[in-house]
């Protein structure tokens, strides 16, 4: 059966509101707004013919967050009625992945990533920001104008995690090329194939040859993965390191660049950085809706009964900003959801953090007439349900010739600028050009 005969069949079809398609991303709030007509969980559809349940209220969330019992992550059920070419269907389908599983097994497999994540060593994670951030703006300072999004938030992402995996440049660009289409519905089924594929030579690549980083710990754990454990939880590390981070630090640039609230204090040299990260972190964050679950028997939650089997998305936007648990100042407030809750929480939330606001800090000392090039209004947000994740972030500034570092090293970095343009412009279908652009060849 086909997506469009699955939708039409659909009991709950007609009348849920779309998380997708351009008006969603262009105003997501106005559409979490209008659902609270429904009180703490609204009736949505994540794609055509996927109908969810999305849970808006703040108390309500994490009453799921915390009760993995009643609101288990396994997939498996939900998938057997949902038609193969379902174009989330990859995007949530059940993997053993640590974000996916349930009991013994999600513990098993938390463990090691915390594990491994630990010994990364947080001075030399700050020094891996701070020497990309800066190669990176030396290599479009001079222009006047830039595309922040893809050629530094990005961009820094990528470089950032390629080091601490201990992964080559030819793989890392096909595993975030496959995530980025993977991400926004965009030939779902290619881009995981892209991206899987890629992680997979990872793997091998440190099976034959260990070192001193990330994919070399999880390979070496005493929880002993598998190679199709390894391959999920690597993707699941890139997913977040790359596309909530980008959009971590894109979506909290434009905050210093169009509000008032914190672009006023820009030229006063006191950064409210970390009050703009807050802020996004609670209005805007980069995951909107995500820690889908899937009851296996129906539920009632804040009287409102959930059918079995269908998913439960935790709508982190809607639920930061739910008027009954409104904040009046946000500043230095860190009981947003953004990180999620309970026994799934974000386990390097602290990491995620230190990254944008070294990467955020760096572009705005080094161009501190920086601004928007278009009205902010004019920004355009790329598509899916789950990330709130600009297309572009064009500025422009005052040429300045920054001089390089004596260290030498900067040939790849210096390639870096052409990297970000091709990842901006590259689908999925494109990725073996790219990588053969990378190459060289």
């Amino acid at each position: 059966m086909s997506s469009d005969a699955f939708a039409a069949g659909c009991p709950a079809h007609g009348g849920r509101t779309p998380l997708y398609g351009p008006d969603f991303a262009a105003r997501p709030q106005r559409v979490y707004e209008a659902l609270r007509r429904y009180g703490p969980v609204a009736p949505v559809e994540l794609a055509p013919g996927v109908p969810a349940s999305l849970v808006i209220s703040y108390s309500a969330a994490l009453d799921v967050l915390r009760d993995p019992v009643s609101f288990p992550k396994d997939a498996r059920r939900w998938q057997q009625g949902v038609p193969p070419d379902c174009p989330v269907l990859p995007f949530m389908m059940y993997r053993p992945a640590c974000n996916l599983s349930d009991g013994a097994a999600h513990v098993r497999l938390r463990t090691a990533i915390a594990d491994s994540l630990s010994r990364v060593d947080g001075t030399i994670l700050r020094e891996s920001v701070e020497r990309n951030a800066e190669a990176l703006i030396r290599g479009f300072s001079e222009k006047g104008a830039v595309d922040l999004r893809a050629e530094y938030a990005l961009l820094l992402s990528v470089l950032v995690f390629n080091e601490i995996l201990g992964c080559p440049s030819d793989i890392g660009t096909r595993i975030v090329v496959g995530m980025r289409g993977f991400v926004e519905n965009v030939d779902t089924a290619n881009s995981n194939q892209i991206m899987m594929k890629a992680v997979a030579e990872l793997v091998a690549l440190k099976r034959a040859r260990p070192d001193q980083d990330l994919t070399s710990w999880l390979i070496a754990h005493p929880a002993q993965l598998t190679d199709e454990e390894l391959i999920e939880q690597i993707a699941l590390l890139v997913g977040l390191a790359t596309e909530p981070e980008q959009n971590l630090i894109a979506n909290a640039l434009l905050l210093l660049l169009s509000d008032d609230r914190f672009a006023g204090d820009l030229s006063g040299g006191s950064l409210p950085v970390e009050d703009a990260i807050d802020e996004v972190l609670w209005a805007d964050p980069p995951l909107a809706n995500w820690a889908i679950s899937y009851p296996t028997k129906d539920v009632d939650l804040r009287g409102v009964r959930l059918p079995a089997d269908q998913p439960v998305v935790i709508g982190f936007a809607a639920a930061n900003t739910d008027p009954a648990a409104a904040s009046t100042n946000r500043a230095g407030n860190r009981a947003h959801l953004a990180w999620g809750a309970g026994p799934h929480k974000c386990p390097s939330q602290g990491e995620a953090r230190m990254i944008a606001s070294v990467a955020i800090e760096k572009v705005l000392d080094a161009l501190p007439d920086m601004e928007l090039a278009v009205p902010a209004s004019g920004l355009e947000w790329r598509p899916g349900f789950a990330q709130r994740a600009l297309v572009s972030l064009p500025v422009r500034f005052s040429p300045i010739h920054i001089p390089p570092p004596p260290t030498p090293g900067g040939q790849e970095m210096g390639r870096a600028g052409g990297l970000a343009t091709a990842l901006r412009n590259a689908g999925p279908r494109r990725s073996n050009a790219l990588v053969r652009w990378w190459r060289g060849d």
